[in-house]
Order: structure tokens, then C-alpha cells, then sequence
């Protein structure tokens, strides 16, 4: 997975772009993380068309927001199509896959919660 380095400024009060943060590259899978600290992390992403994250799981919730096109998200063992402007929980210590149906963008939001690291 590429990892896109270009600085994000992130001020209060300033609307930003969310699917312009991260361009497509051919073939990859490409990262920004937007924040980052003990409470969580918010990172937007770009798929290539096929390009997919293995399953694994996380003792986290986590919400993916698909911002442009379309994916395949598969939790616990059931896959569902999310597509731009759509939303999906993945809930903290259950495995998730995610796989681009076509190339798309998305958020995901991982929030570290007591309760969640009680459970790990």
C-alpha cells in the first residue's frame, strides 16, 4: 500500500475536500492519514479497480465511508457493495475484508474506544 506524503493542513472551521486528498494510482492502494492521536484515527484512501485489504480484524469499531465509486466490504463472513455516498460499521473484533468492485475512495474512521481495548 502507497502511502500518499503530501501534508494535509487541517484547521478548524475549514472545509476540505475529503475525496481530493488522495488520487487513484494505477494498480494501488493509496493512504493519507488525516489524524492520528489516542482516540482514533480518520484516513482517506484510493483503490485501484481489484486492489483489495486481506481480511483481518482490529479491536476496534470502525465506519468506512465510500466517497467515489464502489466496494465490495465484506464483515464477518458477509459481503455487502457500499457505494459513493454510503456507509458500513465494521465492528471491532469481528474480521473485514475490502475490495474494489471499481476504483474507489473512502474514509475510515477507527475509534479507539475503553470498551473496545476491554474486549481485546
Amino acid at each position: 500500500m502507497a502511502s500518499d506524503k503530501h501534508s494535509v493542513k487541517m484547521e478548524g472551521g475549514t472545509p476540505l475536500n475529503l475525496a481530493g486528498m488522495v488520487d487513484y494510482q494505477e494498480g494501488s492502494v493509496v493512504s493519507r492519514t488525516l489524524l492520528q492521536d489516542e482516540t482514533g484515527t480518520l484516513t482517506v484512501f484510493s483503490f485501484d479497480e481489484g486492489q483489495a485489504l486481506s481480511e483481518h480484524t482490529v479491536p476496534y469499531h470502525a465506519f468506512v465511508q465510500v466517497l467515489d465509486g464502489e466496494a465490495e466490504i465484506t464483515v464477518g463472513g458477509t459481503p455487502a457493495r457500499v457505494k459513493a455516498g454510503e456507509i458500513i460499521l465494521m465492528p471491532g473484533h469481528v474480521s473485514h475484508r475490502v475490495r474494489a468492485v471499481k476504483r474507489f475512495k473512502m474514509l475510515l474512521t477507527l475509534f479507539k474506544t475503553a470498551k473496545a481495548q476491554e474486549n481485546s
